[in-house]
């Protein structure tokens, strides 16, 4: 099987996408940017099956492609073809998730946010709008009222996230997955120039002054769309215009690159213990000695993957909202875009050029680079070169987990990029605090500055 280009949608598409690479030709604050860019994005799917399977269908390939393919994509790896050997003789339904993943790769799919092992690794939480209403809609009117719901006015601020003034259904509505084109998302991403998932009033006035051309101190809408076309890609990018071929994803997807292998523990599990070192080495983090008193919420994540970066900022106000009320730490892990594998320009564009860490120093390396763009504010742990803890967790190319106090998980998000959802997690962890620490009240900064009055 020849080397061919993997189609650039889905997966490629999305990512491309949230780092403004794809959201151009509209105003970023149009209306209709999302159902457009969506229709743009089918648009390119469809052509592009058409030119590769001559207007007919891919067909899913039998197990004998698939192992070939594995065999021309690693030839060093024969461990690889006969892992997948013996997991394809299964029944589907007791296969495991990368087992999805790498029919899809071999088919030519789209990997989007329903193919693959995203079918599978969705978001898990006890606190689903049916159990919460069954907990506190005392009247049954299918909401929640300020006077239903015993937590602060702080936190049901936060859960009341279409601003109504009371908890419903919609509140709790996360299924748009995280890489869904928005106006928010096209300008964020555009004028988030460092790619450290945060914008400054520097980053602010910079896009400004581009969008604004001619210097009239005020952007029209012409200029407007015109700072939202798509960039051309950079000379000599180590991304390259085609998006990643299809032996590209195969090595990622064993390498563990595009995602750990493991589905990781399920809701209601108890988080398999671990002790890692932090990012400067002085320091031992043991999971069970911080299980108890608060949940631990744990942040899977590597500086070559450009949807982790970012939420940066969302990561970072996280742990400052819940300081006192929750224990934050972050687990490094592989990274997803190195030089080496699936390179992306958009990590060049933003000076993140990495290949995958050989040693245990190298990737502390990787983890101080990452510390020191994203400046996250909680402990950094770098995870073993052989990936103990990030596979056992499924923590590849990044994942959000919340443990409650015995140590069990009350929430686990979607596999990255697609599943990263900060404001699931907040959800999440905000009505664990109220269930399970009812003695816990407002949110760390607002808590703080409460008890100095």
């Amino acid at each position: 099987m020849t080397s061919k280009s993997f189609p650039r949608v889905g997966l490629r598409l999305a990512l491309a996408g949230a780092l403004g690479l794809v959201l151009g030709g509209v105003s970023a604050l149009a209306e209709d940017v999302p159902k457009s860019a969506q229709a743009r994005a089918k648009a390119r799917s469809q052509k592009a099956q058409e030119k590769r399977a001559g207007g007919e269908e891919k067909k899913t390939p039998t197990h004998e492609e698939i192992l070939k393919a594995i065999a021309e994509a690693a030839p060093d790896h024969p461990e690889w073809k006969e892992a997948a050997a013996q997991e394809l003789k299964k029944p589907e339904a007791e296969r495991p998730e990368w087992v999805d993943m790498l029919v899809d790769i071999v088919t030519g799919s789209q990997l989007g946010p329903t193919d693959g092992w995203f079918r599978r690794a969705v978001a898990q939480t006890r606190f689903d709008w049916k159990d919460v209403a069954k907990r506190y809609d005392r009247d049954g009117d299918d909401e929640i009222s300020r006077s239903e719901y015993p937590g602060s006015d702080a936190d049901l601020a936060r859960l009341d996230r279409d601003h109504s003034g009371a908890l419903d259904e919609e509140d709790f509505d996360f299924s748009p997955h995280s890489l869904a084109p928005t106006p928010g998302l096209a300008l964020f991403m555009r004028a988030d120039r460092n790619g450290d998932g945060r914008l400054t009033p520097e980053e602010m006035a910079a896009f400004y002054k581009q969008a604004d051309r001619d210097q009239q101190g005020f952007v029209s809408l012409q200029e407007m769309q015109e700072a939202f076309r798509p960039s051309k890609p950079l000379k000599g990018s180590s991304g390259g215009p085609d998006g990643p071929k299809t032996d590209t994803l195969i090595r990622g997807l064993f390498r563990q690159e595009i995602g750990a292998l493991q589905p990781g523990p399920a809701l209601g599990e108890a988080a398999p213990d671990f002790t890692l070192k932090t990012t400067d080495g002085t320091k031992s983090f043991t999971l069970s000695e911080h299980i108890g008193g608060k949940p631990l919420v744990l942040i899977f994540g590597n500086v070559t993957c450009g949807p982790f970066r970012s939420h940066g900022g969302n990561i970072e106000k996280l742990a400052r909202r819940y300081n006192g009320r929750a224990n934050f730490a972050m687990v490094y892990v592989r990274e997803a875009h190195p030089t080496d594998g699936w390179a992306m320009e958009s990590n060049d564009r933003v000076g993140v050029t990495v290949a995958q860490p050989k040693s245990y120093d190298e990737r502390i390396k990787s983890a101080e680079l990452c510390t020191g763009r994203l400046k996250l504010g909680l402990p950094v742990l770098v995870d073993t070169i052989d990936d103990a803890v990030g596979g056992r967790y499924s923590g590849m190319p990044g994942r959000f987990y919340v443990l409650d106090g015995k140590g069990r998980v009350a929430y686990k998000s979607g596999r990255g990029p697609f599943g990263f959802k900060p404001a699931e997690l907040e959800q999440s962890l905000i009505l664990l605090l109220q269930e399970d620490f009812p003695g816990s009240s407002g949110t760390g900064e607002r808590a703080a500055s409460a008890k100095a009055r």
